[in-house]
């Protein structure tokens, strides 16, 4: 199984692509998105949002898909640029027929370093060890790693307790 990870952005939207083979993750691929800056008008940069995950759809071919949830900010406009740039990713994956499962920031913490309270550093830090990585990817690109990660770890959980019941 393969999955793409997505930590959604208006400016940047970090991408990171791992599989699944047995026990091991693997790591494929991350990166970033950029859509420019204020300059661009944001119905633009939607669309280069929306085109750059289908090009990443098409390239790594992911059979699943995790994005992190919405946070509310503190600037109520920031909030809902977030949440636009999450509906051009939804779209996008979607367009794709790509399942995908959502995640807290708090959840994806707590999965890959055991506190919800994490910082990071501590995530970053973590997903290099975890997927055996030379270095530590950026921050958006470690963020969505981080994503699929936790969608690795619940999609195990939620085998083991099929095969119980």
């Amino acid at each position: 199984m393969r999955i793409l990870g997505i930590d959604p952005a208006l400016r940047v939207t970090g991408f990171g692509v791992i599989d699944i083979k047995g026990q091991r993750l693997e790591y494929v691929a991350s990166g970033t998105i950029e859509t420019g800056g204020t300059e661009i008008p944001v119905p633009q940069r939607l669309a280069i949002l929306y085109s750059g995950i289908r090009e990443v759809v098409e390239t790594y071919q992911p059979t699943a898909s995790a994005m992190e949830q919405v946070f509310l900010n503190v600037n109520p406009g920031s909030t809902l640029l977030l949440g636009q740039a999450r509906g051009a990713a939804i779209a996008a994956l979607v367009a794709n027929q790509l399942p995908m499962v959502e995640f807290s920031a708090l959840e994806v913490k707590k999965a890959i370093v055991g506190t919800g309270r994490a910082s990071k550093s501590q995530v970053q830090e973590m997903v290099k060890r975890l997927l055996r990585l030379n270095k530590v990817a950026g921050t958006d690109a470690s963020d969505a790693l981080a994503v699929a990660i936790c969608a690795a770890h619940h999609r195990e959980l939620e085998q083991r307790l099929q095969q119980l019941g």
